[in-house]
């Protein structure tokens, strides 16, 4: 049977009744909003809830964009006091590692740009098949900030410790080949295919047992230890950095260079984040 739903900026769609088709469909520009978070915790809700659904496919409706990156005026709003205590990992950081240890293996299509936020709900899904012009940066260091929402705790897992650190510090695009290098994307077909073969890939895994697939998460995610420490680190320097708010000088630059706008974004990106580097007034 198949099922579509829209979730405030997610279509899913159950195939075969193993897969759940997941577009992103958040326009103008598939921002990592509260409103995509609030679907994203809506569609991991429904599909765990059902023993029918295996495998998260997810793609964009924006051919330009997978996920843009978190609302950088939402950050503007934010007021932290000094001193804040911090016990528990940001939630939209505890939501993406909620996928990333779901029993439902997650996969991306993905032959568009995600930077920022949108780099790490990347980065906490289980495989990732891209396209040529597949583009990741972690950008959040040239704003006065870090990543968040698990970029740090969980990159090093993923790359290795010296090209996460090159990734976080360097703020810098990463393209499809150099990602398929590093391990940051695991296949790399032509832009025809990203779909065909993720859906490919994700249609094998589905139609495996449920209980093994779940078992072998479990092992594999065991064997590379704890996340819990390092998101609350995260959380906690993150929050240090809010109540400094010598990041809100930096991403009014961003903003007025062109940030959040399709055609900077995707001409231009380089630049916003050169804009953030050269404020000389920063710490």
């Amino acid at each position: 049977m198949t099922a579509t739903r829209r979730l405030k900026g997610l279509t899913a769609v159950t195939v075969d009744g193993h897969v759940a088709d997941v577009s992103i469909d958040h326009p103008p520009s598939n921002i990592f909003d509260d409103q995509f978070t609030v679907a994203l915790r809506d569609l991991l809700d429904r599909c765990e809830a059902d023993p029918d659904v295996r495998v998260l496919l997810f793609h964009s409706a924006d051919p330009d964009f997978f996920v843009m990156h978190g609302d950088a005026r939402a950050f503007m709003a934010m007021q932290v006091a000094p001193g804040t205590e911090v016990a528990a990992p940001d939630p939209t950081a505890a939501l993406l590692e909620r996928v990333h240890r779901s029993r439902l293996v997650s996969i991306a299509a993905i032959d568009g740009a995600a930077r920022g936020g949108g780099a790490e709900l990347v980065s906490a899904l289980d495989l990732r098949i891209g396209g040529p012009r597949t583009v990741f940066a972690q950008f959040e260091v040239a704003m006065g900030l870090l990543p968040g929402w698990g970029a740090p705790a969980r990159l090093p897992h993923l790359l290795g410790r010296s090209r996460a650190l090159d990734v976080l510090l360097t703020c810098r695009d990463v393209g499809a080949e150099e990602a398929l290098a590093m391990g940051w994307l695991d296949r790399l077909v032509p832009s025809d295919r990203v779909l065909v073969e993720a859906g490919r890939v994700a249609r094998r895994i589905g139609a495996m047992p449920g209980e093994s697939i779940a078992a072998v998460k479990a092992v594999v995610d065991t064997s590379l230890g704890g996340m819990a420490d390092a998101l609350v680190a995260e959380s906690t320097m993150m929050t240090r950095l809010l109540a400094a708010g010598g990041y809100r000088r930096r991403i009014e630059r961003f903003l007025a260079a062109g940030g959040q706008e399709r055609d900077a974004e995707r001409d231009g990106f380089e630049g916003l984040v050169q804009a953030m580097i050269d404020d000389r007034e920063g710490p």
